[in-house]
């Protein structure tokens, strides 16, 4: 049976996505089996597993830090917010509907079986299970059958190792408050505090550690730099959004929808030194890019209604009629076509115009599609007739269906072996339902040297290898990490002896 510990926060983003893989990739490098587990995640990257179920992205990257194969078990409940109020349930991989955050509270009890299932048949296959808390183990409001932070400490029965992000400010104040917020037998599971994001002198913040720890009656296991690590992010609070700031030689605009899913597309072409990648909410901050793109999203009515309130709608269209380039990606796609329906109530019901730059329809369903997929470009128009041919992976993950009587953009076999086409190009804009197209690498170079020559721009584009990159990453976070914990005292409460 696995031993496990957990890495609780004082906030969303404190930094315990990033923890817990660093300490998944130190316990693999030391030799141990590792896996990754979240009970429940609420996010809006998602990926899907080799067996066609949906998990949370964050626990992909965390196996992949572990050196294991993504498994829906790592995150057995997903919820996916769909509204300000309301988020698809995902359990084991699979929709069980939308539920309104309310009704989710009084539900979520009748799941802590599955959620135990999960737990129990990892540990029996692993040395080791990284647990990661969501949000903070001191939300006294949602303490009653809490199945994440300290109840699943509990369940699992795991040390936790408590983090606060000092580049916010106030981490003293956010760990003490955090432990005596928390019941004596939860403050008991707290076996160490570490301090996240430094930047500065770490011998100026001797006093307040010490005093801290007096305070407490809790250990600090070590204060972690702002450490420069390029991993998947998990949701809309990433940093990322914000821009690098960098100026390349091509200028992509992703438009930021309120409901923005799967960012995480677009990180091989962020990382090209030839592209200056921005996530962009209003017309002002538009600009006039060479490429737009329209990401994916969790509710593609609402965030088409808030294109056109925006006044975006209207930005992209002229852009278009210019001869830019505009790329859509799922929910993206579906906005490119003419009609968007909503027979079923999926998404609210009702039916919209698109921007009508492809010649498509979609229908929203009740069932998800989620396969992996393998394809090649087979009709690639205007400036983009270069992807024509090129090889892709990728994966699908969405509710609707788009009908056209065009020739499909993309031909694909799923993980299933059935073969299908998707997706639609028409003049200097395509689109498609496949997520993670771009990461590889030659789809990456061909895409962005396309749009360097629209410019009369000379010259080939170079991306990176995704998967040596990623590794050498890991690498990078365990070495940061390594410096800064006392890895000696994390390993004797990993094995009960604190």
């Amino acid at each position: 049976m696995a031993k496990a510990i957990m890495i609780q926060g004082t906030a969303s983003n404190a930094g315990k996505s990033l923890l817990a893989a660093g300490l998944c990739r130190m316990f693999r490098q030391d030799g141990y089996q590792v896996a990754p587990f979240k009970s429940q995640n609420m996010a809006l990257n998602s990926a899907i597993t080799p067996d066609g179920l949906e998990m949370g992205r964050a626990q992909v990257m965390q196996a992949q830090a572990a050196g294991v194969a993504p498994d829906v078990r790592m995150n057995p409940i997903l919820l996916k917010p769909t509204s300000d109020v309301g988020s698809q349930v995902i359990v084991n991989g699979i929709p069980r509907g939308t539920m309104k955050a309310g009704d989710y509270f009084k539900y979520k009890k009748n799941l802590i079986p599955d959620v135990m299932a999960a737990y129990s048949a990892l540990a029996e296959e692993y040395d080791i299970i990284v647990i990661e808390g969501a949000g903070s183990p001191a939300e006294i409001n949602l303490r009653e059958d809490d199945l994440v932070n300290m109840g699943m400490a509990r369940l699992a029965n795991a040390p936790v190792l408590l983090c606060g992000d000092i580049d916010r400010g106030g981490v003293f104040a956010s760990l003490y408050g955090t432990v005596k917020l928390l019941e004596p037998d939860e403050q008991a599971m707290i076996k160490g505090l570490i301090i996240n994001k430094f930047r500065g002198d770490v011998e100026i913040l001797r006093p307040g550690l010490t005093q801290l720890e007096a305070l407490t009656g809790k250990p600090v296991l070590g204060v972690v730099p702002m450490l420069d690590v390029d991993v998947d992010d998990e949701d809309s609070l990433s940093a990322r959004l914000s821009g690098s700031g960098r100026v390349g030689l091509v200028d992509i605009a992703v438009i930021r929808l309120p409901r923005l899913s799967n960012f995480t597309d677009f990180n091989p072409l962020e990382r090209m030194e030839e592209v200056s990648l921005r996530y962009v909410g209003s017309v002002k901050e538009l600009g006039h890019p060479d490429l737009i793109i329209l990401p994916g999203t969790k509710n593609t009515m609402d965030d088409l209604r808030w294109l056109r309130q925006s006044g975006l709608e209207g930005a992209i269209l002229k852009h278009a009629a210019a001869g830019g380039a505009v790329v859509g990606i799922c929910g993206g796609y579906q906005m490119l076509g003419n009609t968007v329906s909503d027979p079923d109530g999926v998404e609210g019901g009702g039916t919209l115009q698109g921007l009508g730059l492809l010649p498509a329809q979609t229908v929203f369903q009740g069932e998800k599609t989620r396969t992996q997929v393998t394809g090649v470009f087979q009709k690639a128009q205007g400036i983009f007739s270069g992807l024509q041919g090129m090889a892709f992976e990728g994966y699908e993950i969405h509710m609707g269906r788009t009908q056209s009587e065009a020739d499909s953009l993309v031909a694909f076999t799923t993980q299933t072996q059935e073969r299908h086409t998707d997706g639609l190009s028409q003049g200097n804009v395509w689109g498609c339902y496949v997520h993670g197209i771009f990461d590889k690498a030659e789809v990456a170079e061909a895409l962005v040297t396309a749009l360097m020559k629209a410019k009369g721009l000379e010259g080939q584009a170079a991306s990176v290898d995704w998967q040596a990159y990623a590794q050498m990453q890991y690498d990078k976070l365990a070495d940061g990490l390594r410096a800064s914990l006392d890895m000696e005292r994390v390993y004797r409460i990993l094995n009960g002896e604190e």
